[in-house]
């Protein structure tokens, strides 16, 4: 697989501008490809579903398809919003293992969701390691074992302060490498 020529940022409903810039700022140095925010957003509500007041993952990771030119960029939506797949209560995001897209959302990092005061810098590491998460899949990487990895599997926001924000050797010599399916974390 040839390397990703760039990193999209795309928003999906409302997000933080200082987030995206952030994002930009990290992910750009982390997986050392340029990047930009696009303009233009996506509106999430279409893949609303009202009986689980969430939002399905899955379609929203689809409807960011028409933000990929086939330049061979790396499409990172960043939404707000809480999102699911059928089978989880909720999921942080999702990615296509190899392809295009990724999701990720800062609904559940915020302290606030979990009734505790607001914790900024808490939140944008939060969403650094879930954005570096989502896009390592997006360059080929699978969910990693190690605890040292921030490809590690996280169920709960514990679990994503528990991981750090970089990569563990194996999967950083994947991914320097430039190593299909979907996964969800």
């Amino acid at each position: 697989m040839s390397r990703p020529s760039k990193i999209v940022i795309v928003s999906i409903g409302e997000v933080d501008a200082e987030l995206l810039d952030y994002l930009l700022l990290v992910l750009a140095a982390s997986f050392a490809v340029p990047g930009l925010i696009l303009a233009e957003t996506l509106d999430p509500e279409s893949c609303y579903d009202s009986t689980r007041r969430q939002y399905h993952a899955t379609q929203l990771l689809d409807r960011l398809r028409k933000f990929d030119r086939g330049d061979g960029a790396r499409i990172l939506g960043v939404t707000e919003v809480d999102l699911f797949i059928p089978i989880f209560t909720f999921v942080f995001g999702e990615a296509q293992v190899g392809g295009p897209l990724a999701l990720m959302s800062t609904h559940r990092l915020h302290q606030q969701f979990y009734g505790l005061p607001d914790d900024r810098k808490l939140w944008l590491t939060r969403a650094e390691k879930e954005a570096t998460h989502e896009l390592g899949h997006a360059f080929g990487l699978a969910h990693c074992l190690k605890l040292d990895c921030v490809m590690r599997f996280a169920n709960s926001v514990e679990e994503v302060d528990l991981k750090p924000c970089k990569f563990c050797q194996l999967c950083g010599t994947r991914l320097s490498l430039g190593s299909g399916s979907t996964l969800a974390a």
